[in-house]
């Protein structure tokens, strides 16, 4: 899967063909979530509170992107 961030011990992950809402995959070696793009909230799984700390620090400045870049991966034909 492609890595869109990488962190001490965890990515981010932005999927092709993924389903919605948009959001971006969260995986750990112990733990896998999915983080809406919108509300940077969980969607699902499990996520350690560091981890999910870090990633909306480091995606609340930069949804537009992420939500383009989902956009990208996931057009329908």
């Amino acid at each position: 899967m492609p890595t869109y961030a990488s962190f001490d011990g965890f990515r981010v992950e932005l999927r092709s063909r993924d389903h919605a809402p948009p959001h971006v995959h969260v995986v750990g070696a112990d733990f896998h979530a999915l983080v809406g793009i919108r509300d940077l909230r969980i969607m699902r799984g499990t996520i350690t509170r560091r981890a999910l700390a870090e990633v909306v620090a480091w995606a609340s400045g930069r949804t537009d992107e992420l939500m383009a870049e989902w956009r990208r991966l996931n057009e329908r034909d």
